[in-house]
């Protein structure tokens, strides 16, 4: 779901432990300079740095060795080009949003952005002298384009208080990551990202309490309101969006007068957990109007 990513907090990676930072597998020493993206920090690490530097990203997974290895060729190309470029890697196992938005049909699989753009892509394992000159073209093709950024500018960009956020947050603190981000908007109300946070987190604690088999126990009784909340909120946390959407779309249907209302206003609350452009979304707010009108 490209449309979903930017400045978006990352559902998946907080139900579970946090991928190896850098991509590299589990056990491993992450590459030096190299971000692993999520969708918390996609816009950050890709979209924006790709207007100072060239972003190489890497589709992986630590099953494949081939992407291991690519990952440690591409990670000695940076460290010898020293910040020319940056490399970026997404994990498919963990990061599956992300990699869906580059439309990946394979891994590893290696994406070329400047200016938030992708100029160029291949696949599979290439030998290291032709990943030099993969680079090398790369460089060519945005030298002068592109506005370059220095440690020391980037060090002045970040906001401490908005990172802090983050990090609570991908560490899957909800309580912190709510405290923090609200202290944010205390001084900032109009923060678009605080604002989206604190609605996910809400989010992430009441769906992360509900038992296993909520989902189970809402097809058991598909009349019972308070089951079919706990089981669309399961199914969106196990990134099954559409299912959870249609079942409180269906119970819209069957419903009338104040408990409508009530299943109307959850599905709008969930609706805005997700970029408005989402196909997701804008399927799920075409059938619940027409199972209102």
């Amino acid at each position: 779901m490209a449309a979903s990513m930017a400045g978006a907090v990352d559902l998946s990676g907080l139900k579970r432990p946090p991928a190896p930072a850098g991509g590299a597998p589990e056990g491993a020493a992450a590459p030096p300079g190299v971000v692993e993206v999520t969708e918390a920090n996609f816009e950050a690490e890709v979209l924006v740095r790709s207007g100072q530097v060239p972003v190489v990203a890497v589709m992986w997974s630590p099953r494949s060795d081939s992407s291991v290895q690519l990952i440690e060729v591409l990670a000695a190309l940076a460290e010898q080009d020293n910040g020319t470029w940056a490399l970026a890697t997404v994990n498919v196992d963990t990061t599956p949003r992300v990699a869906q938005a580059f439309g990946v049909q394979a891994i590893p699989t290696v994406v070329a952005l400047a200016a938030g753009q992708p100029l160029a892509n291949f696949q599979g394992m290439q030998p290291p002298e032709q990943l030099r000159r993969w680079v090398d073209s790369l460089l060519d093709a945005t030298a002068g384009k592109l506005s370059g950024a220095s440690g020391d500018d980037k060090a002045e960009r970040v906001d401490p208080a908005l990172e802090q956020a983050r990090a609570h947050l991908e560490s899957g603190d909800f309580d912190a990551a709510k405290a923090a981000y609200e202290a944010i908007l205390a001084g900032d109300p109009g923060h678009e990202e605080a604002k989206g946070a604190v609605r996910q987190i809400g989010f992430l604690s009441r769906a992360t309490a509900h038992p296993a088999d909520a989902v189970a126990v809402a097809d058991a009784d598909p009349s019972d309101i308070d089951a079919a909340f706990a089981a669309a909120d399961v199914q969106l946390l196990n990134q099954d969006v559409a299912a959870g959407f249609d079942r409180l779309i269906a119970l819209v249907k069957k419903t009338a007068g104040d408990d409508r209302a009530r299943v109307r206003t959850r599905l709008i609350e969930l609706f805005d957990l997700f970029d408005p452009a989402d196909p997701d979304v804008v399927a799920g707010r075409r059938n619940l109007a027409n199972a209102l009108y």
